[in-house]
């Protein structure tokens, strides 16, 4: 049975404690960019014991489970594995963040970009000793996480969101990540102990251009909640979702009207692909298709 509380840590139990989910079992990485720095204007890094009071106090509404100093490899530990904590927006009546698996553990690494400590200066959290990572990694382990970053481990502060992932797969998320959010952060992340070894595999899932163009065709003019393809429709209209183009009401498999429109609308978008006039026409092409699961986790095939 894995431990609750992570053994070495620093307990520091803040109370509030809910139940999760269930479902694949999750780790997120987050920093704490507490500071704005540069390479010209490097700043000292904040005291650990400084964000230690500020999670216990009143920061406890958004404390993770877990602090983490790269430093010094302390750690204090804020609620036990299978509660949720609440380092993540989640939006009422949206996709479950802080609660969607049997476990989500939270994970904030005391570090900013440009962050000096002593005359040393690190811009990235890979570029410190990374100390304590191999007792925090096998901890999570433990809980079943695996060792896997479903949406690519971060080596940038690019975000990259997809509903269909999250809610489908376990294992590492950068907050960059989750959907509802609209953080950048980790930037980077120390890679799994052992993983150079045994390199992790993922798969996407795939969508059928030849069966979204058929059911592009075909559903507006059918009865009311038509599935021509519905699994693969879904996939897309998350995705849309996840743009803002297309309402939570219409997310059904079935590619209507307000589909179309959508998806007019991301054609016509300059991460679509900029189309204009009829070649913005609603029914999915080979480019946009594939720009659109570029950005929400799935594989397109002819």
């Amino acid at each position: 049975m894995p431990e609750l509380w992570m053994p070495g840590a620093t307990r520091l139990d803040i109370g509030d404690h809910a139940a999760t989910d269930g479902g694949p079992a999750k780790a997120i990485a987050h920093i704490t960019w507490d500071r704005n720095a540069s390479a010209a204007k490097p700043q000292d890094v904040v005291p650990y014991t400084n964000l230690r009071a500020y999670f216990a106090g009143g920061g406890k509404a958004v404390a993770p489970h877990i602090l983490w100093d790269p430093f010094t490899g302390a750690i204090t530990q804020f609620v036990p594995a299978n509660s949720r904590s609440k380092s993540l927006a989640d939006k009422a009546g949206g996709t479950r963040t802080n609660r969607a698996g049997k476990v989500v553990l939270q994970i904030e690494a005391l570090f900013f970009p440009y962050c000096r400590v002593g005359t040393a200066v690190y811009a990235k959290l890979t570029d410190t000793p990374c100390k304590g990572w191999s007792e925090l990694h096998a901890w999570v382990k433990s809980w079943g996480v695996a060792d896997a970053w479903p949406m690519g481990r971060p080596t940038d502060f690019t975000s990259h969101r997809s509903e269909s992932v999250w809610e489908e797969q376990g294992g590492w998320y950068a907050h960059a990540h989750v959907p509802e959010n609209d953080h950048q952060d980790p930037g980077s992340w120390p890679a799994f102990v052992g993983a150079e070894a045994t390199p992790p595999t993922t798969s996407k899932p795939k969508v059928s251009l030849a069966h979204v163009v058929t059911a592009a065709r075909k559903d507006p003019a059918a009865t009311q909640g038509h599935n021509t393809y519905k699994a693969e429709v879904l996939r897309v209209e998350q995705a849309l979702k996840a743009e803002g183009l297309l309402g939570a009401a219409y997310v059904d498999g079935s590619f209507g009207t307000k589909t179309v429109a959508a998806y007019a609308r991301w054609q016509r978008s300059p991460a679509g692909g900029g189309y204009t006039g009829a070649a913005a026409d609603g029914i999915p092409g080979k480019n946009s298709l594939r720009l659109l699961g570029a950005r929400h986790g799935f594989d397109v095939k002819e």
